[in-house]
């Protein structure tokens, strides 16, 4: 029987990526300094170490750029899934993040196959960006 899903304690820096996925964005941290992109949500950029940012709107495509396939034991949340994948993508914009993959079974996945963001609701208050293949 599945536990309850694990919930990410946002912080004041990640909040607005969290409200964005909720809405259906993909939202990452822009430096105001630098300019760069990063992601996950930090204070401080991790280029320049400024502190002020802004967020921009990820258009979501992104390629595949590893993975790992989770077998058994895991979190009782997840016991149901084995084996799954977790994967690490590669956004469109550069920056990478850790992610789910949706639609593909685990032999589909290729290094290097294009994908676009999703939206799962986990609950009210949980909405996680995963992934797609993208077809051809």
């Amino acid at each position: 029987m599945a536990g309850p899903h694990p919930m990410p304690v946002p912080t004041p820096e990640s909040v607005e990526f969290w409200k964005g996925c909720q809405r259906g964005e993909l939202l990452i941290q822009q430096c105001s300094n630098c300019k760069r992109l990063r992601y996950f949500p930090r204070p401080a950029c991790p280029y320049c170490t400024g502190e002020q940012y802004n967020w921009f709107k990820a258009s979501g495509k992104a390629t595949l750029y590893s993975y790992i396939i989770v077998h058994p034991p895991t979190l009782p949340a997840f016991q149901e899934k084995v084996p799954y994948p977790v994967i690490l993508v590669q956004l469109d914009e550069g920056v990478r993040m850790i992610s789910g993959i949706v639609d593909c079974k685990n032999d589909d996945l290729r290094i290097g196959m294009p994908l676009q963001v999703v939206f799962d609701k986990i609950n009210d208050d949980l909405t996680l960006p995963k992934f797609k293949p993208v077809k051809k």
